[in-house]
Formats: structure tokens, sequence, C-alpha cells
């Protein structure tokens, strides 16, 4: 299901203008490993949005998510959102 933002613009479109500012702001250099530079960035505000609407339970912020409750545990351990 796909819900767009309020003002418009849906995740797709935030993402692909942050990389087209990326590109553009390159100044000459060499883009490196941006594929997991985006996970990275998307993964963790992610991560913290839905586990807070969850209210911190896990096993709920796992089914919105639609992953396994211990990859969640593994990426919030990742991202050090837990210990």
């Amino acid at each position: 299901m796909t819900r767009d933002h309020p003002d418009g613009e849906d995740i797709a479109s935030c993402v692909s203008r942050a990389l087209a500012n990326y590109f553009q702001h390159l100044d000459g250099e060499q883009p490196v490993a941006v594929y997991n530079m985006v996970i990275r960035s998307v993964e963790r505000p992610m991560l913290e949005v839905v586990l807070k609407q969850a209210g911190g339970n896990q096993t709920l912020a796992a089914e919105i998510l639609g992953i396994n409750r211990n990859t969640l545990r593994k990426k919030l351990v990742d991202h050090k959102l837990i210990a």
C-alpha cells in the first residue's frame, strides 16, 4: 500500500530528490557505495519511527515492517538503537 505525504510527495520522490542533490554537489568527486549510503540513511529513521509508532513493542514493530522480530533486533543493534 502506498501512502502519499500530506504535501503530495511520496517517499520515493524524497529519495530521488535527495540523490539528485547528492550527485549535484559531488564537485567532481566519484560517488562510492551509494546503495549502502541510501539504505543506511533511510533504514535508521524508518526503524525509529516504526518503533515509536509501535510504542516500543518490537514484535508489533516487526509486524508493521513485515520482517522477522530477530531481524528487527539485529537492525536495531546495528543502528545502535538498542544495546
